[in-house]
């Protein structure tokens, strides 16, 4: 029987309900059937980042970051959408130097970091955003390595008809059980192929991630592991899949994706997750991701203060007063 969910995120104002964003999500459990939905779990949409353990898996199993002698922090960063904080920067710079490749290589642009201390660290020192912090430079810089490991041209490393972005297709057929022709395929926000599919499909690849990491197949098991020691690296100091991988002890393993799509797999419970906020709004993605969280048991009782921060967001006006809130429609 298929749980249903109310996952609708409302923003108030005063008293009134002023918007509300409606949020889809597909549950498949660790049997690869679909347990719960919230409104239509068989709609698609694009993966976005969402894809990134996925995307890493070919260049992991190719021995590729070993010969290259990585280890788990490289890895997490490639898995990682990061705040562009200092370490998240130096990371993906020294990995760079290791193929004798720089900045200029990344297909992917520069962009302000994604993190509040990123951009403040920044600002201080009268930086300039580059394309090392750009939340995606981990997964570029993962798949130059790749083509260097491989003897593979560098240069159009990003386009489809690549080895890379084929083997990755690949890849991502296998474990969404979608033949490759029926994967819809656009450019993604950094500038690399993206991959269309249910909410279904996403969930049912994330059930079989953390089941094929539990019972230690290598790749799976290695990524999780990274994922897992170095929460901070896959996102940052305020961002939300660093704060659920560590509060979890590891228990949850999530993955933000841009325009509202968020994955997650509960690594204990072989359980897979995925929501899209229709509108793609990422104020609704957080809480209606968390409160799935809760009634998945998966995450700590009471909540711990830096998750339960993201469930309620004061709405503030230009003087800084809080003049509403964005919820749970559930909770209004």
């Amino acid at each position: 029987m298929i749980k249903t969910y109310e996952l609708d995120v409302v923003v108030t104002r005063g008293e009134a309900t002023e918007s509300r964003h409606r949020v889809h999500a597909a549950v498949v459990s660790d049997g690869e059937q679909l347990t719960g939905a919230a409104l239509e779990s068989s709609c698609s949409t694009f993966w976005r980042s969402c894809a990134k353990p996925f995307q890493a898996l070919p260049f992991l199993n190719s021995g590729g970051l070993d010969a290259l002698g990585w280890g788990d922090e490289q890895l997490a960063v490639i898995c990682a959408s990061h705040g562009g904080e200092p370490e998240h920067v130096a990371i993906v710079e020294r990995m760079l130097q290791d193929i004798g490749l720089e900045e200029g290589d990344l297909a992917c642009g520069a962009h302000d970091p994604s993190s509040q201390r990123g951009g403040r660290i920044l600002r201080e020192t009268n930086g300039r955003p580059t394309r090392l912090h750009n939340n995606c430079s981990g997964k570029h810089t993962g798949m130059l390595g790749w083509a260097h490991h491989k003897s593979w041209a560098t240069r159009g490393y990003e386009r489809s008809d690549h080895p890379v972005q084929r083997c990755i297709l690949n890849e991502i057929s296998l474990w969404s059980d979608l033949p490759c022709n029926k994967i819809d395929q656009a450019i993604d926000g950094c500038g690399v192929v993206v991959f269309g599919m249910t909410l279904e499909r996403m969930a049912r690849a994330y059930s079989r991630f953390a089941v094929a990491a539990a019972r230690g197949e290598e790749a799976p098991r290695r990524i999780v592991r990274a994922m897992t020691a170095h929460p901070f690296l896959v996102g940052g100091t305020d961002r939300i899949d660093s704060v659920l991988i560590s509060e979890s002890g590891g228990r949850v393993i999530s993955k933000v994706g841009a325009e509202g799509v968020h994955c997650a797999m509960l690594t204990e419970q072989g359980i897979g997750v995925a929501i899209k906020v229709e509108d793609g709004s990422q104020r609704a993605q957080f809480p209606a991701l968390i409160r799935l969280l809760v009634e998945l048991d998966a995450l700590p009782k009471p909540l711990p203060p830096r998750i339960a921060e993201f469930m309620r967001k004061p709405l503030k006006n230009t003087r800084g007063e809080s003049i509403g809130e964005v919820m749970m429609l559930a909770d209004r």
